[in-house]
């Protein structure tokens, strides 16, 4: 199976999808945030390993501990995604953080600084016209 094919495609939609229900619903884990999503899965083509990208809310302690309950419950999610799909291999997890929400909340931040003070110097020059 080639990598960017359609059917490599629907199996990493379809194992984000069951992914995320499995941990949404079936882990009881205390480390795994109660808001956890899985943003991306991506298959291998030979279906060996899957990266997955998780995003969680909390602080950098809270995250890595997140990913620790993921990882420890990789066996019972790996067999539930076995149960689930009928894939000739079941892939190894492999669970990654997804910044990319924390990252366009920082940006959103830094460009609402940057328009503040546009909009203030624009104040700033107005007034100075004036007199």
């Amino acid at each position: 199976m080639r990598k960017g094919s359609i059917k490599n495609t629907r199996i990493n939609s379809e194992v984000a999808r069951t992914l995320a229900e499995l941990i949404r619903s079936e882990i009881k884990d205390p480390r795994v945030p109660e808001f956890t999503s899985v943003t991306e899965a991506q298959v291998a083509p030979d279906l060996k390993s899957c990266r997955v990208w998780v995003s969680m809310l909390g602080d950098e302690s809270a995250i890595e501990a997140g990913l620790e309950g993921l990882r420890s419950a990789e066996g019972f999610l790996r067999r539930e995604l076995a149960r689930e799909m009928n894939l000739r291999n079941t892939p190894e997890l492999i669970f990654l953080p997804d910044n990319s929400i924390a990252y366009g909340n920082r940006m959103s931040v830094l460009i609402d600084r940057v328009s503040e003070a546009d909009n203030e110097s624009r104040r700033q020059r107005g007034d100075e016209d004036e007199s």
